[in-house]
């Protein structure tokens, strides 16, 4: 064994720093996403620095291993790379929090993957070339070309481990916190313990030991505090999850937050789920102007199942079926938000498009509230198809609500707007509420409901004061009046084009800049 590990240690050290650098760069998008959302500007800067960096990399390790083809240096770097690693995690943990929410959804991501990223992934970059000239001293009969070829081979396929390794074991099982601490420790090991065989400088070897072993205590430390209010604090496969109590209203309550992003809140004083805690949520109760009778109901996006909940109990004879992308929320709704056990509510586990096209039930109700916020646009959830499909999916007379985030500027391009032009070109009989008001310049919630029916219901004309929910209250003062705004000049969203990420992007700069119109 002993004799195994010596004459492949290199293919063996490129094997695991292969799976550590992508398991960096999927923790990184997980690092991020509580600040700057789960959106295609977060991918983007990630993967391309990491990418800038292995190129560099690559580059100075090819210098640098002409100049020291000593396996000391080779080791020595991946020594580094635990170091540098776990520091600027550190540095992240303390930054992030303080500053990170300064810097905009497209220039966020890109400033921190370079802050915290570039440097551990440059020094794993390094290690190829290094691995190669090294390999080919310790087997000068072997060609130059075959022996690139197995650094390669086997960092490719231990970047292609790190990556299965990543989605499907590591993230679903520990938190993101733990997995770069634990990238840390591996590299440190590997890096470390040849070096001691090799019998290097000591002083040296314990002087950086010591420093790694401090910065992994005051990660043990950090990661053992917890607030007191904070119920539940753990990464899903989504992202981070935390639940914990506070105040809405001046009443007790407890908050759903995923990354970012407030996802659901419950009054703890009432027993009633129709209590609802956040405003947009009590629209739900729109189905009752438009399909009265109800058999069966949809909600695609659960989150702490309070929309599920109100339906669940304002019809009792209903199925309410709930589509939910994270696995783990419906058992923490059932253990910490009072969603029921009953054969009445299904719970599915799967991408609410998907279980759209596979659906074989045709609902009176579907309830889409996918939009965490402005960090977090759901793409695929904001198309022509989308409605498209979802409308196939509509009983004759039933409704499709949809909860969209965003402001009412004129100004283009603004994803409302196009938002209400797709919308429009599928439900032509459809209705658009301000949860604030239409008057608000700021982003606000924003309900889309639209009707399976040729016949418009002029809401002005509802006797709306035979629905006890608070919502029908003043709902004429929160319709949006179209024919204000030029639809046609704002983008029809497609598959195949629908900038979600970017238009959210113009949302928040509107936001932060003060210059919602």
């Amino acid at each position: 064994m002993i004799l195994f590990l010596k004459n492949n240690m290199l293919p063996i050290s490129v094997f695991v720093t292969g799976a550590c650098v992508l398991i960096i760069e999927i923790a990184a998008l997980r690092v991020l996403s509580p600040y700057y959302g789960n959106t295609i500007f977060t991918a983007s800067s990630v993967i391309s620095i990491i990418l800038a960096a292995l190129s560099v990399g690559y580059y100075a390790g090819g210098v640098l291993a002409d100049r020291h083809p000593r396996l000391e240096w080779f080791f020595g770097i991946i020594l580094a790379s635990s170091v540098t690693l776990l520091a600027l995690h550190l540095f992240g943990t303390f930054t992030l929090p303080s500053i990170g929410y300064t810097l905009s959804l497209t220039s966020g991501p890109f400033v921190f993957s370079i802050l915290l990223f570039f440097i551990p992934a440059f020094l794993l970059g390094m290690l190829s070339p290094y691995a190669i000239k090294l390999q080919n001293m310790l087997s000068s009969e072997t060609g130059v070309g075959t022996v690139a070829g197995k650094i390669f081979f086997w960092s490719t396929v231990g970047s292609i481990l790190g990556s299965l390794m990543t989605g499907f074991f590591l993230i679903p099982h520990f938190g993101v916190h733990r997995i770069i601490v634990g990238t840390g420790v591996t590299l440190f090991l590997l890096g470390f313990l040849p070096l001691v065989v090799l019998r290097v400088n000591r002083q040296l070897a314990t002087a950086v030991a010591a420093v790694f072993l401090a910065v992994l205590g005051v990660f043990v430390f950090s990661d053992a505090r917890v607030e007191d209010s904070v119920i539940l604090n753990k990464d899903g496969v989504y992202g981070r999850i935390f639940i914990y109590d506070s105040i809405s209203d001046g009443r007790p309550a407890r908050f759903l937050r995923q990354g970012r992003s407030f996802s659901a809140a419950m009054f703890l004083d009432s027993d009633d789920p129709r209590d609802l805690a956040f405003d947009y949520t009590k629209y739900y109760s729109l189905y009752k102007i438009f399909t009265p009778d109800v058999a069966h109901a949809l909600v695609i996006g659960g989150g702490a199942y309070s929309i599920p909940k109100a339906l669940f109990v304002a019809e009792p004879y209903a199925s309410v079926d709930v589509v939910e992308v994270e696995p783990v929320l419906f058992d923490m709704a059932q253990t910490y938000f009072g969603a029921p056990d009953d054969p009445r509510l299904r719970n599915y586990v799967e991408d609410g498009r998907r279980f759209l096209y596979d659906a074989d039930t045709r609902y009176d109700v579907i309830f889409s509230d996918v939009y965490h916020s402005l960090y977090s646009v759901p793409n695929h959830f904001t198309t022509r198809e989308f409605f498209e499909l979802a409308k196939e999916k509509l009983a004759d007379d039933g409704v499709f609500i949809a909860n969209i985030i965003g402001d009412l500027s004129a100004e283009a391009p603004s994803l409302v707007l196009s938002e209400m032009r797709t919308f429009l070109s599928v439900f032509p009989n459809s209705h658009f509420f301000a949860v604030g008001s239409p008057e608000q310049v700021s982003a606000q919630n924003i309900i889309f409901v639209g009707h399976n029916s040729g016949t418009k219901i002029d809401i002005t004309g509802v006797a709306l004061e035979m629905y006890d929910e608070p919502v029908f209250r003043n709902l004429a003062l929160h319709e949006i009046d179209i024919s204000r705004f030029d639809l046609s000049a704002h983008q029809l969203l497609t598959d195949d084009f629908s900038p979600s990420e970017y238009l959210a992007a113009q949302v928040l700069k509107r936001e932060f800049a003060g210059i919602t119109k």
